[in-house]
């Protein structure tokens, strides 16, 4: 007697009334299958228990199933700061409805770099999806030359023509700024995200934009620059505070530097927001629960890295036919310091 092996494809076809072709474009995630048909392939292979072959799978399809997940950080930061968890479980969720993996890889370095870019090649991932891009950064972003879809999470400066997904940082900073004025305050700081990141000069920028509106004159006295952590943030606000002790706001570019400002203010004896008014940009769940609530710019991380993966595998399949760029609309959430 033969022993029985897994559940072939010409098995799974043959159960669901399909010709194994059919069968393998529903399996390998074609568009070109009516609803009901994949349906009909998707419960025969439940039925079965059937297992694709990967490795088969990529010699046909020329394609290994995996995205590889860059960011330009150190360790510290990533599993540390709220921003990069809520983005990574938005881009991890979206792939795995759509039955890729993912490959995460930190850059620190230059050698870091260089390695990492013998490793993406179509041999290795399907596409790239890039995060915390920095000016002055070794990232290899430049993977599409060498055939394999890139997308940013955040627009670049340096690489205008990339893909990538970013959020109004811009209009967002003026929003908060906009807000502050508006509770009669006059004399607002800000501590800047960093100044070699896109995303920190857009939510400077944002800033100015409100000041000039509100036909005030930019004062350098009042900014500070900040790298995104909640130690920068405290580090700033101290010496916004020794630079201008009259400062009645502060404009904070990330939660984090927020709750970092309102520590140095409450050291200072200040109140928030009694004398200085707080707020800060992502929408991250501590600026919720501090006490009183943060007053913040929300960003919808979640949506940012659905939105990241969804566009890669677009540009995987070959559906768009050049460089797309998304930008996500951000929205104040007022808390209790402002």
């Amino acid at each position: 007697m033969s022993a029985v092996g897994p559940p072939t494809l010409e098995q799974v076809a043959a159960r669901a009334g399909v010709g194994r072709g059919t069968a393998s474009r529903v399996i390998n995630g074609s568009s070109q299958v009516s609803p009901r048909t994949r349906e009909a392939v998707l419960q025969a292979v439940a039925d079965l228990g059937y297992v694709p072959n990967q490795a088969a799978r990529a010699l046909v399809t020329r394609r290994t199933g995996m995205v590889a997940l860059v960011i330009a950080e150190s360790e510290e930061r990533i599993f540390g700061e709220p921003f990069f968890a809520g983005v990574v479980r938005g881009i991890s969720a979206e792939l795995a409805d759509a039955s890729r993996q993912l490959v995460l890889s930190l850059v620190q370095s230059a050698e870091q770099a260089d390695r990492l870019h013998g490793f993406l090649s179509p041999a290795h991932v399907d596409g790239v999806l890039a995060l915390s891009i920095h000016d002055d950064g070794a990232l290899p972003v430049d993977l599409s030359a060498r055939g394999i879809p890139t997308v940013l999470g955040g627009r670049s400066e340096r690489w205008p023509e990339a893909s990538y997904v970013d959020v109004d940082n811009r209009a967002g900073a003026r929003t908060a700024v906009q807000h502050l004025l508006k509770r009669g305050r006059r004399t607002v700081a800000t501590v800047t995200g960093p100044q070699g990141m896109t995303a920190g000069r857009d939510r400077r920028d944002g800033y100015g934009d409100a000041l000039r509106d509100a036909g005030l004159a930019a004062d350098p006295a009042l900014v500070a620059e900040g790298d995104f952590s909640e130690a920068s943030g405290h580090a700033a606000t101290r010496a916004l505070l020794e630079r201008r002790p009259d400062l009645d706001a502060v404009f904070a570019a990330s939660d984090l530097m927020a709750l970092g400002a309102i520590r140095a203010l409450r050291e200072a004896g200040r109140s928030v927001p009694g004398d200085v008014a707080v707020v800060g940009f992502d929408g991250i769940p501590r600026a919720a629960s501090h006490e009183p609530p943060l007053t913040t710019v929300v960003q919808p991380l979640d949506r940012l890295g659905r939105e990241m993966a969804r566009m890669v595998l677009r540009h995987v399949e070959g559906t768009p036919g050049g460089p797309e760029q998304l930008v996500l609309p951000v929205e104040l959430a007022v808390g209790g310091t402002s």
